[in-house]
């Protein structure tokens, strides 16, 4: 770690480094099992663990023991999916990345994007193949579930926003 990132991390409160790793590692494992690639999933721990939310390439490397490039892949991973930002360090080249409290609701935005891209798809099939055959009358099932999954995403995500604002106030976990 860093001798800055270190600091940073124990101003409020002295940590085990060993215990923070284990959870780094256990946290990325499930990820992984939910279908999060390994390196980012490993990247996206170690920011979660951090206090500040946000490091640069140089102490994600440090603390996960891995090259700057798996830095930057598991990075434009994790920015493709809206779970990091990147941000220029004022008055220098270097990029830190951050993690947000919000990165859930915008990671399963991005999936929203997703699914009207396939409830999309799936009614071309269905006029395709015609609602009447057992092929069409599949794929309107698979599409009335995504239409359902889409409603619920954005009455769930309205009840979170909700919710977070009585747990945590308008800063939320920034």
């Amino acid at each position: 770690m860093t001798e800055r990132a270190d600091r940073a991390d124990r101003s409020t409160v002295e940590r085990d480094p060993e215990a923070v790793s284990r959870f780094v590692e256990h946290f990325a494992a499930q990820l992984v099992e939910a279908g999060v690639p390994r390196m980012p999933a490993r990247v996206f721990a170690a920011l979660l663990a951090s206090d500040s939310g946000t490091l640069t390439s140089a102490e994600l490397g440090e603390r996960l023991r891995i090259s700057p490039a798996a830095v930057s892949g598991a990075v434009r991973y994790l920015a493709q999916v809206h779970m990091v930002s990147r941000e220029r360090e004022p008055g220098s080249r270097r990029e830190r990345y951050r993690v947000h409290g919000d990165q859930w609701y915008e990671a399963l935005t991005s999936r929203e994007t997703v699914i009207k891209r396939w409830e999309h798809a799936l009614r071309e099939g269905v006029d395709s193949l015609g609602a009447a055959t057992p092929a069409g009358r599949r794929l309107a099932e698979t599409l009335a579930f995504f239409e359902f999954v889409d409603t619920e995403i954005a009455e769930m995500m309205n009840r979170w926003r909700a919710h977070r604002e009585r747990l945590f106030g308008t800063q939320g976990t920034h």
